[in-house]
């Protein structure tokens, strides 16, 4: 991956954008968009759709990655101590939660802060057996009392947290480690078609719509606004994958592999993509020489009912995931 294509994706990764508080990641992807975008156009809750012109109207091709990241809000503040409590914006397992830094966007700024319970040397030994839940577990800011978190900190019931996990690589720069890689892996995939329809000047008999889009983590919400807004003829959700590589997990369950090319779902709970254009996708990739691998999630649901097309990533839905950035950078075929 160049230098330039990094440097976007570790801006998407990091930037703030919990479902329903995307305005950060959605001022990255307008900025980028309209570089290379002959028109945008926003829907009311907040999705970015950039239009590319080709050689005819129609077909309208939808490119959907969603911008925003799973998180948490502020539920309360303790009287006593200034802790916080919290529920998620999206699906957690608890698991992974204690311990982790996350940031707080208040009213006054950015605050840090650190997930965590009651210390293990209180714990019980019955207690020390069992997986602590979200909601016996706080937020510490270091403040002291409700008051300091509220007049020194900002902090308000109803503000937004983040995980903080900065990105990085490893193996030479061919692994990437951070977080909200889903979906700002799909949303980095969809402005490098922009980008490379534009820069290359590739001709295509076809109108393309690139949309970030906001709140999938919390009911496909924005996916909803734009199949409205584009009324796409093909809609491709750019989705990231369960990668089947870990300790544990049988290739049956989880049939992608990081490293090996994009997956193309070909079931999930929600969907059974067109089979014509499934067709389409291998015999293409096939023809290109491009890795490609076939997927399915019958636990899950995506916001395109044609077909997904995903990248695999482990970890997902914790606060730090990893995938494989030469794969992202070859994702899609140049053709002139």
């Amino acid at each position: 991956m160049e230098e330039e294509q990094m440097k976007l994706l570790k801006e998407l990764s990091e930037s703030f954008g919990p479902s329903g508080f995307e305005r950060e990641t959605a001022g990255v992807v307008k900025r980028e968009a309209q570089r290379y975008a002959d028109e945008l156009t926003f829907d009311k809750l907040g999705s970015i759709v950039a239009k590319k012109r080709g050689d005819s109207d129609s077909p309208r091709i939808l490119l959907a990655g969603h911008m925003d990241e799973i998180g948490f809000v502020v539920t309360g503040i303790d009287e006593q101590t200034g802790f916080l409590t919290f529920s998620p914006l999206g699906g957690w397992f608890d698991q992974v939660l204690l311990g982790h830094r996350v940031t707080v966007r208040t009213s006054s700024g950015p605050v840090p802060g650190v997930i965590a319970s009651k210390p293990i040397h209180l714990i019980s030994p019955e207690e020390k057996d069992k997986v602590v839940k979200k909601d016996s577990m706080f937020i510490d800011v270091g403040a002291s009392n409700r008051v300091t978190a509220e007049k020194e900190f900002g902090v308000r019931i109803g503000d937004p947290i983040a995980p903080w996990s900065p990105f990085a690589t490893t193996r030479n720069g061919k692994v990437i480690i951070g977080k909200a890689f889903d979906d700002r892996v799909g949303t980095f995939v969809g402005l490098e078609v922009l980008r490379r329809l534009k820069t290359e000047e590739i001709q295509h008999p076809n109108t393309v719509y690139v949309a970030g889009t906001v709140q999938e983590e919390v009911g496909l919400r924005g996916a909803s606004t734009v199949g409205n807004l584009v009324e796409p003829d093909i809609a491709v959700a750019l989705e990231v994958d369960i990668a089947g590589d870990v300790p544990g997990i049988k290739s049956s369950q989880a049939p992608s592999k990081m490293g090996r090319g994009p997956s193309i779902c070909t079931y999930d709970a929600m969907m059974i993509p067109n089979q014509p254009f499934k067709a389409f996708v291998i015999e293409t990739a096939e023809r290109e020489k491009i890795p490609y691998q076939l997927s399915v999630d019958p636990g899950g649901g995506d916001r395109c009912r044609e077909v997904s097309h995903r990248e695999s990533g482990s970890s997902l839905h914790s606060d730090r995931s990893s995938n494989q950035a030469h794969s992202l950078a070859r994702r899609h075929p140049r053709r002139r």
